[in-house]
């Protein structure tokens, strides 16, 4: 059963050119968004892509490069489509992004639209438990490190494909239980290029991991100035913003 990622952006939540690092992933006719962040919408309309066409909706943590775009989504679905975005978030999400992130703009009193259920078909994932999402396309949501206090999850998908949303670099993770115990062929992973990593994986702390690791590294969520270090991530790769690839 084929399954396809394409990156609608690859960008660093300051990217201008690559947009936010938001991604699409298809199986049998199937869509998923995987985090709608504050260029997500102008990103889907550039791919001739209507919110409409997206089944389901995955949010793996709250700043606004991954959920900024949320709030355009679930009211084109409401006001031009008249029906509800089906939102897969994890449970420790579900208060905040309502409280935190869309209240704000989206309480409608009049409308007595008052709660995330109003907007959204909600889904709720449990930490450590695979959720078949669609036939033949499981998602399986692990809590990584990136801010101190806010929870943020990284994804297995259908077992064998590791996807990192933003973390700080966990070489424990990567090589014991990424590689060690479930042998994922494909690692998406979150790159910050220069300095040292505060919140996300620096690149030279990912180019300590063995040569045999790193190819299986596609590195995403990168800086404008990406071309400037092709050829200086060893073993690892960039991913292409809008490239379609079988995995």
């Amino acid at each position: 059963m084929s399954l396809q990622l394409q990156m609608i952006g690859t960008g660093s939540a300051f990217a201008k050119k690559y947009y936010n690092n938001n991604a699409l992933w298809t199986c049998s006719g199937f869509t998923l968004l995987v985090d709608a962040g504050n260029t997500a919408p102008r990103a889907l309309h550039e791919l001739n892509m209507k919110p409409d066409e997206l089944d389901a909706v995955l949010i793996t943590h709250l700043h606004s490069d991954h959920v900024g775009g949320l709030e355009e989504l679930a009211l084109q679905m409401r006001y031009i489509y008249g029906r509800k975005l089906r939102l897969l978030l994890p449970a420790a999400l579900e208060a905040p992004v309502w409280e935190h992130t869309l209240k704000g703009g989206m309480e409608n009193t009049g409308e007595n639209l008052n709660r995330l259920a109003d907007y959204f078909d909600v889904e709720l994932l449990e930490e450590g438990r695979p959720s078949e999402i669609h036939t033949g396309f499981r998602i399986e949501i692990i809590r990584t490190p990136h801010i101190a206090g806010k929870p943020s999850f990284s994804l297995f998908v259908n077992d064998t494909i590791f996807y990192s949303a933003d973390m700080i670099f966990q070489p424990e993770l990567i090589l014991n239980e990424v590689v060690g115990q479930r042998d994922c062929r494909h690692i998406f992973h979150d790159c910050q290029l220069e300095g040292p990593g505060v919140v996300h994986a620096a690149l030279e702390e990912l180019l300590t991991l063995p040569e045999s690791v790193q190819s299986r590294i596609r590195l995403m969520h990168y800086g404008d100035n990406m071309p400037a270090f092709v050829g200086k991530t060893g073993k690892m790769s960039f991913i292409k913003q809008h490239q379609i690839y079988t995995l």
